[in-house]
C-alpha cells in the first residue's frame, strides 16, 4: 500500500501535498507520505481546497460528497477522506500517478 493511502473506520484516508495556483490541475508523483496534486484555484475563500476534493470526485468517479476533507484547511498538508469507495480500487486509480 501507498504511504499517502490509509485505512479508516470511515474509509481511505488520503494525505496530500497541494499546489494552488498551478497553471494546470492534475495529479502528480508522490512525496513521501504524500500525494502531490496541483489546482489551478488560488488559495483563497477555499477555492483550492474545493479545487481539491472535486479533482478527486473526478477522478476516482465517485460523488463529490464521498470526498471530505478531514485536516488542513489553510495547509498545503491535507488528509482526504474518501467514502464509498475500496482501498483497491482507490490505489489502482491512482497508481498512474504516483
Amino acid at each position: 500500500m501507498p504511504p499517502f493511502l490509509r485505512i479508516h473506520a470511515d474509509g481511505v484516508l488520503l494525505s496530500v501535498k497541494l499546489q494552488p495556483r498551478a497553471s494546470k490541475n492534475g495529479i502528480d508523483e508522490a512525496l513521501g507520505s504524500e500525494l502531490k496534486i496541483r489546482v489551478t484555484s488560488p488559495p483563497v475563500d477555499q477555492a483550492a481546497n474545493e479545487a481539491l476534493l472535486r479533482l478527486l470526485a473526478d477522478v476516482l468517479d465517485c460523488p463529490r460528497g464521498a470526498v471530505q476533507l478531514v485536516k488542513g484547511q489553510g495547509s498545503r498538508h491535507k488528509v482526504v477522506l474518501i467514502r464509498g469507495l475500496s482501498l483497491g480500487f482507490i490505489q489502482e486509480t491512482l497508481r498512474p500517478a504516483s
